[in-house]
């Protein structure tokens, strides 16, 4: 929604008073123990290195593929405690960041990554109920609604596209009042309704129940143990960890936007942190002013956007729009809190929904983003095959990590499958240049995509000289 639109007042900011700036999610009570940090030295045949979705999924998935297998999993800190745990909960069936994004790179291929998106959300379904993954899964869909006139257009224009494409299946446009009729704010002037492709969830409980359903199949998982090396060992590999040693015939690397331990991987991911919000939850009355009935998930489709959803007890999450890159790259525990990002985006809330003024919210924290220059997963083999890695989600890895759990097992099981013959798992995205560059051309980006969304959706000189070398970035 434009600046001028912005909700002012003392209203916004009082609403943040009482705000902890803790994650939510990680607050609930079923959050599990952490299970004893590895000590001496142990040996297994797949060792997955990482505590979030992609090192979950990977465990879990190797042991239904083959119950035999020895398959321990290492975690820094605390399952889920990352972005597993801090996300808005938005588990979408897209591989690609949206099927426009996967449209324009990888044209040849596009049915085949929604057929396999779909099935994989579908799985990810199946699993919830088969393991019991008490994580609150609601198969809602999303909106994306249109707050200018401009993306009322454009809206229009990539739905028209995603029929002659035939990719609206499922998909419907709305005009302003439909879209109000779903949920109403005075902001929002059209929407596109993708009624299957998106489940609302729990996210920390979802990481909690995978943990679990883990342990369930005999998984070896060591938490506060961070990876600290990996080296090649006879015909496997070694990773030391602070209190011993573990060697294993294969290793799947889940780290994401952490270092990863193939070094030659880390200039492909920068880390951008994201922030929401969280508010109390809404009385019938204050959600009966909204009319958000369906439970649907939401974004706006400006570029800096924001997403919003109902938890399980009708809280909303409000978050996203501003998306920070710290120089250097670094991740820190410092960037997790950003006072001036929490007024803005408290503002805006007010702005969306002036129907629910006198809100409170409970709380408030932020969380780094895997980015690569695709927007999309990636992956790959080291080591003569014997490692796995994948990262580079963008911010869309509550499903998508799924399906990359399996790439990194056909990858290192050496088999040709629907998945690894993609030429998305294939090739790789371009890797982002050393500082200053990087910061430099992140920041001119982020300048000039605030610059578009005030101008009626026009881009400028350098996001079209980004569009031409595939790095350009419209949601």
């Amino acid at each position: 929604m434009a600046p001028s639109a912005m909700s002012s007042g003392n209203h916004c900011t009082k609403a943040l008073s009482e705000a902890q700036p803790v994650p939510y999610w990680l607050e609930d009570p079923g959050k599990p123990h952490p299970e004893p940090a590895l000590t001496g030295a142990e040996t297994c045949d797949l060792l997955v290195v990482g505590g979030g979705y992609s090192g979950l999924w990977t465990a879990l998935n190797a042991k239904e593929r083959d119950p035999r297998r020895d398959v321990v999993l290492l975690e820094g800190r605390e399952v889920g405690w990352a972005a597993s745990g801090r996300n808005g909960g938005f588990c979408a069936a897209s591989l690609t960041h949206g099927p426009a994004n996967g449209l324009a790179r990888w044209p040849g291929e596009i049915h085949k990554l929604q057929e396999l998106g779909a099935r994989n959300l579908d799985d990810i379904e199946e699993a919830v109920a088969r393991y019991g993954l008490d994580c609150e899964f609601e198969r809602t869909g999303e909106i994306d609604v249109a707050t200018e006139e401009y993306q009322v257009r454009e809206l229009r224009e990539w739905y028209a596209e995603m029929e002659r494409q035939g990719l609206a299946d499922g998909v419907e446009f709305l005009d302003a009042a439909a879209v109000r009729d779903q949920v109403d704010s005075p902001t929002f002037r059209a929407g596109l309704h993708d009624r299957r492709g998106v489940a609302m969830l729990h996210p920390a409980k979802l990481a909690w129940g995978l943990k679990r359903a883990c342990l369930r199949l005999g998984v070896r998982i060591h938490e506060h143990t961070p990876a600290l090396t990996l080296k090649p060992y006879g015909a496997g590999m070694a990773v030391r960890t602070p209190y011993g040693r573990i060697r294993a015939r294969q290793v799947a690397l889940g780290t994401n936007v952490f270092p990863s331990l193939v070094r030659r991987v880390r200039p492909y991911t920068v880390p951008v942190y994201d922030y929401a919000l969280m508010t109390e939850p809404l009385t019938a009355e204050q959600l009966g002013a909204i009319g958000w009935k369906n439970r649907q998930g939401l974004g706006d489709s400006a570029n800096q956007f924001h997403y919003f959803r109902l938890s399980a007890d009708n809280r909303v999450l409000w978050g996203g729009y501003d998306a920070i890159y710290p120089y250097g790259g670094r991740v820190r525990a410092e960037y997790d809190h950003r006072p001036e990002t929490y007024a803005k985006l408290a503002r805006h809330f007010f702005t969306c929904f002036p129907q629910l003024e006198g809100v409170r919210f409970t709380h408030a924290w932020g969380g780094a983003i895997d980015t690569c220059s695709r927007f999309s997963a990636f992956f790959g083999t080291a080591h003569g095959g014997r490692v796995a890695y994948t990262a580079g989600y963008t911010g869309l890895g509550v499903g998508a990590t799924r399906f990359g759990a399996d790439v990194m097992l056909d990858l290192l099981a050496g088999e040709r499958t629907e998945r690894t013959e993609l030429e998305m798992v294939r090739k790789k995205p371009l890797p982002f240049p050393p500082e200053p560059l990087a910061w430099t051309g992140i920041a001119l980006t982020k300048w000039s995509l605030a610059r578009a969304d005030a101008d009626g959706g026009r881009r400028n000189l350098w996001l079209r000289a980004m569009d031409r070398l595939g790095l350009g970035f419209d949601s």
